[in-house]
């Protein structure tokens, strides 16, 4: 373990002892259990973040290909489609 030296206001530092007392620790542990919940909260949401880009970039890939042969529709050599061949007849 590493020491840390901080800054922090009178009125944060006479708030943070009792605080810590009142929870049975001390302001040092308190601090160190504050980074280390923010790292796992930021690691946490890194990791969803990612793995949510990359299930969009594979649904998307898989989507537009689906989407752009459903789409399509042959033209006939008359210039009439396909869907059009029976109707008026």
């Amino acid at each position: 373990m590493k020491n840390l030296t901080i800054t922090v206001e009178d009125s944060v530092l006479e708030w943070a002892r009792i605080e810590a007392a009142r929870r049975g620790t001390s302001v040092s542990r308190m601090v160190g259990d504050f980074m280390a919940e923010m790292q796992q909260r930021e690691d946490a949401y890194e990791r969803a973040y990612l793995a949510w880009r990359t299930d969009e970039r594979s649904w998307r890939a898989h989507g537009i290909e689906e989407t752009i042969a459903r789409r399509a529709v042959p033209t006939r050599a008359g210039g009439q489609n396909d869907l059009n061949a029976g109707a008026g007849a």
